[in-house]
């Protein structure tokens, strides 16, 4: 196959966004559509590759998995490597578990799986996983294993039947991945099924310009057009990821625009042109041989320096990251990747004895890890004692799917216990699962007191959540039991944090309104947030070397944000003629807050994770809540 230099420098316009992407910048919040540029690429050179060694009648299964092996795992395995010990000083137990768990998944190119059922590509913690970035290597690897063998088996139909069958499954694969990018967008983005249409469209693209005989661009289209067209493919490349962000469906239809503008490259881009001279150039092509390795490099060294701190990294030093990640590439592309590609160097018994092995020590590993609980025996008693509230158990406290309904539950699935005496006169709390954390406090100081809560649903009328659709017939719901019950205290508590976007200062006067014509004598309580801990407070405790102890006050960065918070929420409260209650008052003075509650055989943390209270917590928050609930 003749090489291609716009090709490589193709490769370059696709990692450098991605890069910058995972570095955080807000610019580049389309960076993830790079994978589909590559995915495009990877589709067409390796259908070229078998189509010539078809046709010169020496196509080897053997063959092409060893040169897959020689591109993808020596550097791959490297990395993995690299990321072994900056786990153990910087993963506590939890976090390197799930490391563990993800060097034997990315050992079997099943990482894409993993990583889907842990939480998701943009999930809040996506960015601490040191090999998220490999799911795009599984998905590449389940193509590379599958695709020979469906291209070997309908090769006896022909040609023509060959490239329909490709393409019916190409269409079918972009309309699931249409449908899957809002039923299921997790599974859509990380799996192959709804990836592979983007590979077939490469192969397609391979297809044609073998027909044409056309294998370095141009496809032998009218000098002009083939200039416009390749201008035109490579502008939709950072079109889209200036316009993408997390919040478009993908991969369905938006991602023709990055995959599209390859297409065009690729057919029309070829040395003489103007776009072939662009990609060609020694910067780009640089970039292009070395995209892989700085592929492999910038995850685990944004995910370690965002794990060593307990804020986000500061632009400059995830800028320099970024230009370490190219250096560390190139060193990896000309002492590791090129040589182990030279057979004269390695041969194909050593490349397959070199897979297996360091696979086998990678899910031996991995086995090992899992079983010491990400060999916690690496931290103290105290700290281990800490990090126990990780795995806090919360269900029954909380009263989940009962009165703390989950996101799939509706309001027909409230307990009757919910509301323990029907009664009018007494104390109901209403939100989502902050709210639900609270409850139990508030049960123990008043006993009588009714818990409607839902996760992820705040106390907010004619409120539509994007991910919770239950959310409105739900507090309808509630805002009926108030007109019955005609408590004499509602308290409304939420993540208010959460909740920005809708409006949430405006849907709370509404909400207080309509509670004072259905219930006149109700006395409103809003309850404010309460301090918020990044990235929980036991793992906050342990990084910064706090000890537990009765009585804990720590510093917390976030109190300032919550305060003007308050200050928002509070006018709005009192304006609307309901009591406002401060838990950050409650729980802080000045800019240190309680980590803590209880003594001796009661001692506990006062969260288990970012803002979820504990049970001594609550029953903490709860008591100077039910002092201002009790007041004449």
């Amino acid at each position: 196959m003749q090489y291609r230099r716009e090709i490589d420098g193709l490769r370059a316009l696709a990692v450098v966004p991605v890069i910058l992407f995972h570095a955080g910048f807000r610019a580049f919040s389309g960076g993830f559509v790079g994978v589909d540029v590559f995915f495009v690429i990877s589709g067409y050179l390796i259908t070229s590759l078998i189509l010539a060694e078809v046709a010169r009648g020496n196509f080897s299964l053997t063959s092409f998995y060893e040169r897959r092996a020689r591109r993808i795992l020596p550097a791959l395995f490297l990395v993995m490597a690299a990321c072994i010990p900056a786990a153990w000083v910087y993963l506590l137990p939890s976090d390197m578990k799930s490391f563990s768990e993800s060097l034997a998944a990315v050992s079997v190119f099943a990482s894409n799986v993993l990583f889907y059922n842990e939480s998701g590509y943009f999930a809040a913690d996506a960015e601490l996983k040191p090999l998220l970035h490999t799911w795009s290597l599984a998905v590449e690897e389940q193509f590379y294993v599958l695709f020979p063998l469906l291209l070997l088996a309908a090769w006896r139909l022909g040609r023509r039947w060959t490239v329909a069958l490709l393409a019916l499954v190409g269409l079918l694969s972009l309309g699931l991945a249409q449908w899957g990018a809002s039923v299921n967008p997790e599974a859509t983005f990380l799996l192959l099924p709804t990836r592979v249409w983007e590979l077939l469209m490469g192969a397609l693209i391979a297809f044609y310009c073998d027909a044409r005989q056309s294998p370095a661009g141009g496809v032998g289209a009218n000098p002009r057009i083939s200039e416009v067209a390749g201008f035109v493919g490579v502008a939709m490349i950072p079109l889209a990821v200036f316009a993408f962000d997390r919040e478009t469906p993908f991969p369905g239809v938006y991602a023709l625009l990055p995959t599209i503008g390859t297409a065009l490259v690729i057919l029309f881009a070829h040395p003489r042109s103007g776009v072939g001279k662009l990609l060609g150039s020694r910067t780009f092509v640089g970039l292009g041989l070395i995209s892989y390795s700085a592929y492999l490099w910038h995850q685990p060294l944004f995910a370690f320096a965002r794990q060593r701190s307990l804020a986000e990294p500061g632009r400059a030093l995830l800028l320099g990251l970024a230009f370490l990640a190219i250096v560390l590439a190139g060193l990896s592309w000309r002492y590791v990747e090129r040589p182990f590609r030279d057979r004269t160097r390695f041969s194909r018994t050593q490349v397959a004895w070199y897979g297996v092995l360091c696979s086998l020590a990678f899910v031996a590993l991995a086995f090992l890890g899992y079983r010491t609980n990400g060999f916690e025996d690496r931290h103290s008693s105290g700290e281990r004692a800490i990090l126990a509230y990780t795995t806090y158990a919360f269900r029954d406290l909380y009263r989940v799917e009962t009165c703390l309904l989950e996101p799939d539950q509706a309001y027909t699935d409230f307990s009757t216990r919910c509301a323990p005496v029907r009664v009018t006169g007494g104390t109901m709390i209403w939100g989502d699962s902050h709210a639900a954390a609270l409850s139990y406090g508030l049960r123990q100081r008043l006993p009588e007191a009714a818990q409607f809560t839902a996760s992820g649903c705040p106390p907010l009328l004619d409120d539509d959540i994007g991910d919770r659709p239950h959310c409105r017939k739900i507090n309808e719901f509630v805002m009926d039991e108030i007109r019955q019950l005609q408590p004499r205290n509602l308290v409304l508590h939420a993540n208010w944090r959460r909740y920005r976007k809708y409006d949430e200062t405006m849907r709370l006067a509404q909400t207080i309104d309509h509670v004072r014509r259905v219930s006149p004598s109700t006395r409103i309580t809003v309850v404010g947030v309460v301090p918020q801990w990044n990235p929980g407070l036991p793992v906050y405790m342990v990084k910064k070397g706090i000890p537990l102890a009765a009585e804990q006050f720590i510093d917390n960065g976030y109190v300032r944000n919550g305060r003007l918070l308050d200050k928002v929420l509070r006018e709005v409260a009192e304006r609307s003629g309901a009591t406002y209650f401060s838990a950050i008052d409650a729980l802080c003075a000045g800019e240190r807050c309680r980590a803590t509650a209880g003594s001796g055989a009661t001692l506990t943390l006062t969260m288990w994770d970012a803002a979820h209270l504990t049970e001594g917590g609550s029953i903490l928050l709860a008591t100077e809540l039910a002092k201002t609930l009790q007041q004449d």
